[in-house]
């Protein structure tokens, strides 16, 4: 499994998070709250589930616009830039939805704590059983895949 296949992984997990998180947040919202908990989880929802698709997004162009390469300068800038940008709208986020009448801000943070909590997760699953190679590049023809000479094994 190779990194963009990982990428589109988390992505589809992703997407799938959002259905669950929307629906259970939604119902506890509009027990909660009614129609401002429901329209609450769901932005809850919606932010963190665009934020964390941000950065699988960024990294799969990063790797095309780096032609596979992760140790080049646009693989970083895209992948920074990404990160950035997550940062600049969580910020103008926060003041706008901060102060709106009609956002029920605990059944906003219960939605937006467990879909961020459910994407690490979904994250670390997918990486931890990809089993992606350690090692990309065929052995040395001096060494044909042993040790070398006086490294123990």
């Amino acid at each position: 499994m190779n990194t963009t296949q990982i990428m589109q992984r988390i992505l589809v997990w992703g997407a799938i998070l959002a259905g669950a998180v929307a629906v259970v947040g939604g119902i506890v919202g509009w027990v909660l709250a009614e129609g401002a908990g429901l329209a609450s989880a769901l932005v809850g929802t919606a932010l963190a589930i665009v934020f964390c698709m941000l950065t699988a997004g960024s990294i799969l162009l990063a790797l095309k616009a780096s032609k596979g390469q992760m140790v080049s300068g646009a693989f970083f800038g895209i992948v920074l830039g990404g990160w950035m940008l997550k940062f600049v709208l969580f910020i103008v986020l926060v003041f706008v939805l901060g102060d709106q009448d009609w956002l029920h801000r605990g059944v906003a943070f219960g939605a937006l704590v467990a879909a961020v909590i459910g994407s690490l997760v979904i994250d670390c699953v997918v990486i931890a059983t990809s089993r992606q190679p350690v090692i990309d590049s065929a052995a040395d023809d001096e060494t044909q895949g042993r040790p070398a000479s006086g490294a123990r094994a």
